[in-house]
């Protein structure tokens, strides 16, 4: 009896020791498995993938759109967090639009690229393709960058927008008032210098400074693999987040400063409209679908707070809808509590 125990403590601890040197230094506990899908059409920082279903689908077509310098796996990390899954099995037809890389040719590129040419020209294919209308399922900025679109198209066949940590209202951002006040002393030349210079943020900047943002889980990781060294479900969930963060693109130089300027430093969202060119302003008011902003108080990129403030900025829209829920920026999409709060909210709000 004696003896056992002692061989099951040294089979657990020979176990512990594989699975924390195969997602530290080995080839990982498990590779990459994306939900299988078609390209229905591609063009230049444009692939639109409909994803493989067995049986015909119900209720609209789901289109779903990241924000930039972010890969669509977002959607799809791996099985059991996998927003793509999800749908699939609720008998939805889900899309996603992927902008593939960005590199200093690109720097020209503004967010009216998207919200007046990529993002229409997807809504209006995959309307194309049921023939009726399209609900839109954006992250973080591809929840702005969907709302925008909505705004300046009231034409376009959309049904409804789900905004997952949209971050609307950038002065209730604890992390971003440094930048905030910096911007104010110096009007954002740096920024604009460098994106000038670099054309872009270069992806090494934007993976370094997620995991800045996530700098308390960077932290918390030694013990977090200690605690959980016999846990392959944790330990593929945790290996699944870093491969994501190292797979992003960077950022186009004019994106990123509109970004910069309009988003942090002006925060027009905040006050529902704005201004892309001198020539173009997009006013929130225009939203007229039915709108369902989803937020967490534990999220320190994108607070709940500031996603609520959608609420009070869309005085047009159809229905407008606040849900808190658990998590982080990307736990509220697919982290372990998502399928039980994040992904049965969305399918409420599609059903209803």
């Amino acid at each position: 009896m004696r003896g056992s125990v002692v061989l099951g403590i040294v089979a657990d601890a020979q176990r512990a020791l594989r699975n924390v040197w195969s997602v530290s230094f080995g080839g990982g506990l498990e590779s990459a498995r994306p939900a299988s899908s078609t390209t229905v059409y591609e063009g230049e920082h444009r692939q639109l993938k409909c994803y493989d279903r067995a049986t015909p689908a119900t209720g609209n077509p789901v289109l779903l759109v990241p924000p930039l310098a972010v890969t669509p796996a977002c959607f799809d990390l791996r099985p059991g967090q996998s927003l793509v899954r999800f749908l699939l099995d609720q008998g939805r037809q889900p899309y996603v639009i992927d902008y593939g890389r960005f590199g200093y040719a690109d720097r020209d590129l503004g967010l009216e690229d998207w919200t007046h040419d990529i993002l229409p020209e997807a809504i209006l294919r995959v309307a194309h393709e049921h023939d009726g209308q399209v609900d839109i399922i954006g992250w973080s900025l591809g929840g702005a960058m969907a709302l925008l679109t909505a705004a300046a198209h009231p034409d376009l066949p959309i049904a409804s927008i789900t905004g997952l940590a949209t971050p609307i209202d950038q002065a209730r951002t604890p992390l971003l008032q440094p930048l905030r006040l910096a911007g104010r002393i110096t009007g954002g030349r740096e920024m604009a210098l460098a994106t000038r210079l670099m054309g872009g943020i270069p992806q090494e900047f934007v993976q370094l400074g997620f995991r800045l943002q996530a700098f308390e889980r960077e932290l918390a990781r030694p013990l977090f693999l200690l605690r959980n060294a016999l846990d392959t479900e944790a330990l593929a969930r945790m290996e699944a987040t870093d491969r994501f963060m190292s797979s992003m693109p960077g950022y186009p130089g004019r994106s990123c400063w509109q970004i910069y300027r309009s988003l942090v430093l002006r925060n027009e969202l905040a006050d529902g409209a704005i201004r892309l060119r001198s020539d173009l302003v997009i006013e929130l008011a225009k939203v007229t679908c039915r709108v369902l902003l989803v937020g967490s108080r534990a999220d320190l990129v994108v607070p709940a707070r500031a996603v609520r403030r959608g609420l009070e900025i869309l005085p047009n829209a159809a229905e407008t809808r606040f849900v808190d829920v658990p998590g982080g920026h990307l736990g509220l999409l697919a982290g372990p509590a998502a399928a039980d709060t994040t992904w049965p909210a969305i399918e409420e709000f599609l059903g209803s």
